[in-house]
């Protein structure tokens, strides 16, 4: 049996994963961890580092914890990770340069990688060895020795030879000698004075190795063979493998991934015996005198061939998300380059991830075949709930809008029509995005609709023919984003273009008679803009559309798009000067939560959470600042019940439990926290949330008087124990007395404050 515990205390309980700082309980990750790329032991459990976090399996209970940069981790994308069992010590790398040091005390980030003069070369930690205190670490110009106690670089050995660096791949110590396999032999040297000096490095072995581990001997390995240390001398493996992943010496045995084979040899050489795991593996151990590999797909295999790991999506790469049906989620995993326009070719064709609630399934229709998917979005039918249809955006045969069935009891999709929008030519006619209408009726936008790929257009599924029928926008703008419904029209942005078109398809799906409203530079939108790339529709009814070159409001917007449309910036004040808000930035999503305000995504730019008007920044969260995997955010989505926030990446989904949700008129679960407020221990403001949308707050001391009075406009509120005065209050009991805008329902809380 497995289980799944992610809660803090049970992560406090491991001897590995208890020196987590914690970011913050409101973030969570909702990362991919199938592909293992590095195991080690530790009495009966098995730590595993995948690209964007790391899990921890205990082969006794089941038990699986996680570990991440939602909850420790300061970054993603893991290319290297060793671990000592005796110190408790880890060591986490990243394709950046950076790493994560792990140890009884906490997590220590280390971003001073040493770097040779004139290299300028991936700064990407190839590989980790840990021995006692100290780990050598393989990187693009050599190899550096890192200090686990001091947590500081010592020596590095720089690779170069007539001005050319060389990789170490990978590489180890044993006996206090440093062993690195490299594409021109294997090199070694003492842990000396001399150790930095290149040229006094000896080549053992002349070739191009790619593995390499030790313990009680040293094993390495080329792509087909594998050379044993026995009795101070390299001997080779008399088998000739296929394509080799990785080599780990683990106790008495030696442990060889080749493709989906693991085989084990004892320290003389001899074969103890092999194991197909039927697909790819990364690396493999023997605990036990049981094969555990660390796949590629699948997280940890045994030789049974179950699997272990956390839930989550089969990859990371992800575009857009769709929140439904009680926390059911639809994730599409395209991508888009060239200002919206090309599709970005990614070898590990991902298709798009459904969680039904319960568990992530991915279909088996995307992981056989050599059909190109670029899946931008996926949708289910909302009268036949097993009906889903998804675009296929790729600049190849087979782009087009197609339908899957799903199938409950298999927890899989069948495939069951392709539609092919009658393309002129392979590179026409790309669906982009869905929207449903007020009637049910599905529409879909296309992108380079004509023969001459200068007209975007919008199509409607005919249910009775079961086509989807296109109707050209006959304007000169060939990329369109996914459309919002809205008041009976369509809001759709163009980015490839300096305008916004809004479509009035007259509630007749054969668009016959439609009518296009056409927003531009003319109109306020800003002049040096190529395109028009997010919109959204807040509670008041304004538009706020994100270009390439900042936002813009339309105000009352289903009426005034019909007349003489001006959209506005929004200009705030800094020290006293006007500017306009995310002048020139590329606006990449909008999202606005139940309390009306915003959730703005920047390319490059992290993510901002604004007040309901937009001249106020509540929070402004970066990679730098928060779990976010990139600053480029590509959609954000808001559960309206429950406040949480999905922020989806290329590399990964990350979630924040938000202070809004389900706001209405009247109160729902009033909640106080931190409460009681101990200044010791925090020194923040108090949050108030479940308010009305309009909330009249009296907070009153034990005696009746009222030390503070607000109007909370967004579903929550925050204080700061100030008094009117401006004084933070004395220690005590304050009572909270509330009530909507019209009196008609009130709510009272507590607050304790100790100062």
């Amino acid at each position: 049996m497995k289980k799944l515990l992610i809660s803090l205390g049970v992560l406090a309980s491991l001897h590995f994963i208890n020196a987590q700082n914690i970011t913050s309980k409101k973030w969570q990750d909702i990362f991919s961890y199938n592909n293992v790329l590095a195991m080690k032991e530790d009495n009966g459990k098995i730590i595993a580092a995948t690209e964007n976090g790391i899990f921890y399996y205990n082969i006794s209970t089941g038990e699986i914890n996680k570990l991440s940069k939602a909850n420790g981790l300061h970054e993603v994308k893991i290319s290297a990770f060793d671990y000592n069992p005796q110190t408790k010590i880890g060591l986490v790398g990243y394709q950046n340069g950076s790493l994560d040091v792990i140890d009884p005390n906490g997590i220590t980030y280390v971003v001073d990688i040493p770097i040779a003069t004139g290299y300028n070369g991936s700064k990407k930690i190839n590989h980790i060895s840990i021995t006692g205190d100290k780990a050598v670490v393989s990187v693009g110009y050599g190899v550096s020795i890192f200090d686990l106690k001091k947590k500081e670089f010592g020596d590095s050995a720089f690779f170069v030879s007539g001005g050319v660096y060389q990789a170490s791949n990978e590489a180890t110590i044993l006996n206090n000698k440093v062993y690195s396999v490299t594409n021109n032999g294997l090199k070694t040297h003492d842990l000396n004075t001399t150790f930095p000096v290149f040229s006094t490095w000896t080549t053992e072995i002349p070739g191009a190795f790619t593995d390499i581990d030790s313990e009680s001997t040293v094993a390495f390995s080329s792509s087909t063979n594998v050379q044993l240390l026995i009795n101070n001398t390299f001997t080779t493996l008399p088998q000739t493998f296929t394509n080799i992943q990785d080599v780990v010496v683990n106790g008495d045995n030696i442990v060889v991934a080749d493709i989906q084979n693991v085989y084990s040899y004892s320290l003389t050489g001899g074969l103890i015996g092999n194991v197909s795991i039927g697909e790819e593996c990364n690396t493999a151990t023997r605990i036990n005198s049981k094969i555990y590999t660390g796949t590629k797909l699948s997280g940890i295999k045994n030789e049974e061939r179950n699997t272990f790991k956390p839930d989550g999506p089969y990859f990371n790469d992800s575009y857009k998300i769709r929140i439904f049906n009680e926390n059911q989620l639809l994730v599409s995993s395209g991508a888009r380059i060239d200002g919206f326009n090309g599709a970005a070719d990614n070898p590990k064709n991902p298709g798009f991830y459904y969680f039904d609630g319960m568990q992530w399934i991915y279909p088996s229709y995307f992981k056989s075949g050599t059909m190109k998917f670029n899946v931008l979005d996926a949708i289910f039918d909302q009268t036949n709930n097993t009906d889903l249809f998804f675009t296929n955006y790729n600049v190849s045969t087979g782009h087009g809008i197609y339908k899957l069935k799903y199938n409950s009891t298999l927890k899989d999709f069948d495939f069951t029509k392709y539609y092919d929008l009658d393309e002129p030519s392979i590179w026409l006619r790309r669906p982009v995005g869905f929207a449903y209408d007020d009637l049910n009726n599905l529409f879909a936008t296309i992108g380079f609709s004509t023969a001459q790929g200068t007209s975007a257009a919008i199509s409607y599924y005919d249910k009775a023919t079961d086509q989807f029928l296109v109707k050209n926008f006959d304007i000169t703008s060939s990329a369109v984003q996914q459309p919002l419904f809205y008041q009976g029209l369509f809001w759709i942005p163009l980015p490839r273009s300096n305008d916004f078109m809004v479509y009035d398809y007259k509630k007749t799906p054969d668009l016959t008679d439609d009518v296009k409203y056409i927003i531009n530079n003319s109109h306020g939108l800003p002049s040096n803009s190529g395109g028009t790339l997010s919109v959204a529709i807040d509670k008041s009814g304004d538009a706020w559309i994100g270009t390439d070159a900042g936002l813009r409001i339309l105000p009352n917007a289903a009426a005034e798009v019909k007349s003489n449309p001006q959209v506005e910036p929004i200009v705030i004040e800094q020290a006293g000067i006007a500017e306009e808000l995310f002048k020139d930035s590329q606006i990449l999503q909008i999202e606005v939560d139940a309390g009306n305000q915003k959730w703005i995504s920047i390319d490059g730019g992290g993510v901002y959470y604004l007040s309901a008007n937009g001249e106020q920044t509540i929070k402004h969260f970066t990679k730098e600042n928060s779990p976010l995997p990139t600053n480029s955010v590509t959609d954000i989505k808001v559960d309206k019940k429950t406040g949480k926030v999905y922020f989806v990446t290329y590399d990964g989904i990350v979630t924040y439990q938000g202070d809004v949700g389900d706001v209405t008129s009247n109160f729902g679960n009033v909640l106080v926290y931190p409460n009681p407020v101990v200044y010791s221990n925090f020194k923040g403001k108090v949050t108030i949330k479940g308010l009305a949308e309009k909330t009249n707050i009296r907070i009153t001391d034990a005696a009746g008087n009222i030390v503070h009075s607000a109007v909370a406009r967004a579903g929550y509120y925050e204080w700061d124990l100030n008094n009117q005065r401006g004084t933070r209050v004395a220690s005590g009991i304050y009572f909270v007395l509330m009530t909507n805008e019209d009196g008609s329902d009130k709510a009272t809380a507590k607050i304790a404050v100790v100062n």
